[in-house]
C-alpha cells in the first residue's frame, strides 16, 4: 500500500467546513483490504481531530464495511492494483474505488437464501447513490456516505 494523498485545506461552499481528502493505492494483495480499512478509520480520525467535525458514531463502522467490499471486489475481480480516494465536503464522504477490469459490477438484489455475493447489497444499504464509470484502463466506482448527525 502507498498513501498518495493528504487531507487538504479547500472550503466548501455549501457548509462552510475545510473538505478533505485522501487517497491510497493498493497492489490487490489480501492484505489491501484490512490496509484500505485502517486507512478510512484513520481518515476519519483526522477528521474529527484536526478538522472538528462530529462524525457520527455509526458512520465509522458504516465507511469501514463500504469500503471494505468495495476494495474486496476490486482484489477478487480485478488484476493488478486498485485506488481508494476519500473527500469529505458538508456532511457526506465521497468514496471512490478504482481498478483496472473494465467489466461493471454486477449488483444484485436481496435474496436471503444467496450464500455470498452481498457486498453491493451492503454498499448500496449503507450509501446514497452507485456510480459507476468505465474509465480507459478499468472502471470507477463512487458511493456517498453521509458522516454527519442529521444528514440528508
Amino acid at each position: 500500500m502507498m498513501d498518495t494523498g493528504a487531507d487538504g485545506s479547500a472550503t466548501d461552499a455549501v457548509a462552510h467546513k475545510p473538505a478533505a481528502w485522501a487517497g491510497a493505492a493498493y497492489d490487490g494483495a489480501p492484505g489491501s483490504i484490512a490496509a484500505a480499512r485502517h486507512f478510512a478509520a484513520h481518515f476519519l480520525t483526522r477528521l474529527q481531530v484536526r478538522h472538528g467535525i462530529a462524525v457520527a458514531r455509526d458512520a465509522v463502522g458504516a465507511v469501514q464495511l463500504v469500503v471494505s467490499e468495495l476494495i474486496t471486489n476490486a482484489c477478487k475481480y480485478a488484476p493488478g492494483p486498485s485506488s481508494l480516494s476519500l473527500e469529505f465536503a458538508g456532511r457526506i464522504l465521497e468514496i471512490t474505488v478504482s481498478d483496472s477490469s473494465p467489466a461493471l459490477p454486477l449488483v444484485r438484489g436481496p435474496e436471503p437464501t444467496r450464500v455470498g455475493q452481498h457486498g453491493l447489497e451492503i454498499v448500496m444499504a449503507l450509501s446514497e447513490g452507485f456510480q459507476v464509470q468505465r474509465e480507459p484502463f478499468g472502471k470507477r466506482i463512487k458511493v456517498r456516505v453521509p458522516l454527519v448527525p442529521g444528514s440528508p
